[in-house]
């Protein structure tokens, strides 16, 4: 019986990445990849002649009893086009049926954006939470960080360029303007790691259009050194009552996370009362 390996490749510097990774990809029966083309670049500058098949989300199902017999002949190493397999990309089915099956399953450590960019962030590493991609739609997206919204962590995300603007505009409504880094092109040439607030983040890539995927370091709660501006605390309000919360209850939310008193934070919606909004 053969070993599932989870080799972790570069995630922009082809040197990165281990002598045992290199050795293993040479010696496995096959490599399982998100995308073939990509990894055989990978292969190629490394003279890696070893068969590829793809292992994808659109043909992960298909895939899988097809890599799980080549694991039964030998080992077969799962990689992702970069970074650590298995996060935020196919992986986990396969590593469950393996497992099932009685197959060992074998890390070889390497390359990881999200660890790459909260090391670099300047922000506390010694408790973080990572969620992964943030949902498409604002409603649910809104939801995910309100619910962590009162956590002490380091929060860690990923978040496509198309998407940027949206996600730091709920963030600082949600959140509050927190100190966080933005980080892209990680090892790469053209590398950049924004520091400052949210808000400096928002007003950078509002003139400068985001490109490439980004991780996304963020202070926990508590960490803010500084009440929310007013406008701020009327934004979250409005992502509270718009999410369905009591007047009473979004008052208290929003109290906690601003640095406001509740009885503040519940002025500036009595004295709206009649218009029903929040926003000036």
């Amino acid at each position: 019986m053969g070993t599932l390996y989870l080799i972790a490749t570069p995630i922009g510097n082809l040197e990165d990445i281990s002598g045992r990774a290199l050795r293993l990809l040479g010696e496995v029966r096959l490599i399982a990849a998100e995308d073939t083309r990509h990894t055989r670049k990978l292969l190629a500058h490394y003279d890696i002649h070893t068969p590829l098949t793809s292992y994808h989300e659109h043909n992960k199902q298909n895939k899988l009893h097809h890599v799980l017999a080549e694991l039964s002949l030998g080992d077969v190493a799962l990689v992702s086009d970069a970074g650590t397999p298995g996060l935020n990309d196919p992986g986990y089915e396969l590593v469950r049926a393996a497992l099932n099956l009685g197959y060992s399953v074998s890390p070889v450590p390497g390359p990881s954006a999200p660890v790459a960019a909260l090391v670099v962030s300047g922000l506390p590493t010694d408790a973080f939470l990572y969620l992964g991609y943030l949902p498409r739609k604002a409603s649910e997206r809104r939801k995910l960080l309100q619910d962590v919204a009162g956590l002490s962590y380091t929060l860690v995300l990923l978040e496509a360029p198309h998407r940027l603007l949206a996600a730091l505009q709920d963030m600082l409504a949600v959140l509050g303007n927190r100190k966080a880094a933005l980080a892209r092109e990680l090892t790469k040439l053209h590398e950049q790691i924004l520091r400052g607030t949210l808000q400096d983040a928002l007003e950078y890539f509002q003139e400068h259009e985001p490109r490439g995927e980004f991780t996304l370091v963020v202070a926990g709660f508590g960490s803010q050194a500084e009440e929310w501006a007013e406008d701020q605390v009327r934004g979250a309000l409005q992502v509270e009552l718009a999410a369905g919360e009591s007047p009473a209850r979004a008052a208290s939310r929003v109290a906690a996370r601003s640095g406001w008193a509740r009885r503040k934070v519940y002025h500036l919606l009595t004295e709206t009362k009649s218009t029903g909004k929040v926003s000036q």
